[in-house]
């Protein structure tokens, strides 16, 4: 494949073999989940009635991955990244044809839906870090923050597609088929990964600490690594204090700005919109160099945007607001993860990224649980307005550890053989 200019990073990511093919594997597989997300809610509703349900549904999927992933990364480093992905996401298309059954048999209660949500929680766990982490070994080190602009765009371009694929699913023949079409993505990206020709991971020296020694070996070289554990804290920041504004959004969509179901749609297709467009700018920016001033320039956009969402006002003010504050998510999170692969030590990179896994998932999770609570007491621009404000803050107080890590971060790889 020839380098298109007008492509940039994008173009280099993919003359990829590797990561053509896994791309190709992963958007269908992000679809699936977004399909199986939208899918288990309605099941949920259906079963229920019930919003105390949903909530404990996504708690049951989310708590396993967020506690186990740290061990799983740990796993992860021990073995074959792509090989774990693979049996990962197996188990997952075995266990959603199995959801289908029950559901299509009439047989699905939600005492068994709860323990499925839990299963599918801890598959999440063990896959998450090895897909990270595998990410490197598809492209040249030059082209890594290409490719992982490119997952984000592709992220959220599934955001886009799966809901519109489940709603057509499920008002068409139902739930049942909705599962049976992500078991069908989660094998199609098993496929995929099967085709992958990989370099030979360089295998660790064998320990006697075992998984749980491996693991606090992760916790202690992260504390010890100055840039990375700055990154980590600004992104613990970002995660709890300026993304849990989405899970507010139908709150603003009602009581702020006047609307129904059309105004959420609106303001969510907006932040989709925004985060699209960050993906495809830095996929072709294409280079690690300059990624901290990214990072730490957006997170400040972001707050500044969240201040205007809170403010209130017309509409269309929302709509721009939630764009940039799309736009400066994805910014700051592609950032993020870009310089954390160029930085980490190969031996601990499954370790390193279950952390940003981590935060990345139960950080908003915390936080919208909080601000959550204390909407529900003083209205919703207060906890925005009051999350924005802390994690500038916070912001203040590590960006000099940020800026003096630079340079150590940005450093340029040696090349790795895609």
């Amino acid at each position: 494949m020839s380098e298109n200019p007008g492509f940039g990073g994008i173009g280099r990511a993919f003359r990829s073999r590797n990561f053509r093919i896994y791309c190709a594997g992963g958007i269908v597989s992000l679809i699936g989940l977004w399909v199986h997300k939208v899918a288990i809610g309605w099941l949920t509703w259906e079963l229920t009635g019930s919003a105390a349900w949903l909530g404990v549904i996504a708690f049951a999927e989310l708590f396993p991955t967020v506690v186990v992933s740290p061990f799983a990364g740990a796993f992860a480093d021990r073995g074959d990244y792509r090989l774990q992905m693979i049996a990962a996401q197996a188990l997952a298309g075995v266990l959603a044809l199995g959801l289908a059954g029950l559901t299509f048999s009439g047989l699905i209660t939600i005492e068994l839906l709860l323990g499925i949500s839990i299963v599918q929680g801890l598959i999440t766990a063990f896959n998450h870090p090895a897909r990270l982490a595998m990410v490197p070994s598809l492209v040249e080190a030059r082209d890594l923050s290409a490719a992982v602009a490119v997952n984000s765009a592709t992220f959220n371009g599934a955001r886009f597609i799966g809901p519109a694929v489940a709603g057509v699913i499920i008002v068409g023949a139902g739930t049942a088929p909705a599962f049976a079409f992500n078991a069908i993505s989660y094998l199609w990206f098993v496929a995929m990964l099967a085709r992958l020709r990989l370099a030979p991971k360089a295998r660790p020296a064998r320990r006697a600490s075992g998984i749980f020694g491996d693991t606090l070996e992760g916790f202690r070289y992260v504390a010890g690594h100055f840039g990375i554990s700055s990154l980590l804290i600004l992104l613990a920041a970002t995660a709890m204090l300026l993304r849990p504004y989405m899970e507010l959004l139908p709150g603003f969509a009602a009581e702020v700005f006047g609307r129904g179901a059309d105004g959420l749609a609106m303001l969510t297709s907006a932040t989709g919109f925004g985060a699209l467009m960050a993906g495809i700018w830095l996929a072709r920016r294409g280079r690690v160099q300059g990624l901290t001033r990214i990072l730490v320039s957006y997170m400040v956009v972001c707050a500044a945007a969240l201040f205007v969402l809170a403010s209130g006002g017309a509409l269309w003010v929302g709509l721009g607001a939630v764009a940039v504050i799309g736009f400066s998510l994805v910014a700051v999170g592609v950032s993020t993860q870009t310089l954390l692969q160029n930085a980490v030590e190969g031996a601990m990179r499954g370790r390193v990224m279950s952390l940003y896994g981590v935060i990345f998932l139960g950080g908003p999770a915390v936080g919208a649980l909080v601000m959550g609570w204390i909407a529900s007491n003083a209205g919703l621009g207060p906890p925005v307005a009051g999350g924005a404000a802390i994690c500038l803050g916070v912001w203040l107080w590590a960006m000099r550890r940020v800026w003096r890590a630079a340079p150590g971060l940005e450093a340029e790889c040696p090349p790795r053989r895609p």
